[in-house]
Formats: structure tokens, sequence, C-alpha cells
């Protein structure tokens, strides 16, 4: 399994907008995400339009494939752009990816696999 965080900014001017468009999400956009692989999926909004999201998927590439060519997934990002700033791309493509530094579990695992 793969964690994946990404990172973008809301255009504060849209946020109240943004915010509409996520509660709830068009039903064939969610059926979408989960076809892809994805799960466990979540956007978490900080103060200033700082967008950071998560999800799991055992294969990234091909979940971002099954997205690229769905058609319902084209027409949602199409309309989501407009809401970011400085982004060159369709947002579920061009989010900058975070780097994970720490993970719970995997350092219990180690150390527990290492006798510490």
């Amino acid at each position: 399994m793969t964690r994946v965080a990404f990172q973008l900014q809301v255009r504060p001017e849209l946020l109240d907008e943004y915010l509409e468009r996520h509660a709830p999400v068009w039903p064939e956009m969610l059926a979408e995400i989960a076809a892809s692989g994805r799960r466990n999926y979540s956007l978490f909004l900080a103060k200033g339009g700082t967008l950071i999201g998560y999800y799991e998927t055992d294969d990234d590439e091909a979940a971002t494939a099954y997205l690229a060519a769905s058609e319902v997934a084209t027409r949602w990002e199409s309309e989501m752009g407009r809401f970011f700033v400085d982004l060159d791309g369709r947002p579920d493509q061009a989010a900058t990816p975070l780097l994970e530094v720490f993970n719970l579990d995997a350092q219990l695992a180690a150390a527990e696999s290492t006798g510490s």
C-alpha cells in the first residue's frame, strides 16, 4: 500500500464556493475515485486556503491513469481547476506531492523487527 499526500492552494476569494462544491461531491465522482483504487481519501483545509490531500492506494500510477481517462473525473477536474492558485494542469494530476517523513506504524514495525 502507498500513502499519498499532496498540497494545493485554494484562491482565498473562492474558499466558500470550494467548500460548497465538496458538500457533497458528485456521486459519480465518488464512484470513480473508489473505482480507481484510491481509498481513505481526505482533504484538509488550513487557514489561508492551503489544502492538504491524502489517500491510500495499491498502485498510484494505475489510479492516476484511471482518473486521467475518466470522463467524469475530467469534467470534475475541469470545473475545479479555477479554484487553485498557480496550477498548471488538472488538480488531480498537477498537485504538489508531499514527502512522507514519519509514519508511526512503519517505525513501530521496524523497532519490533530489530528488537528495540
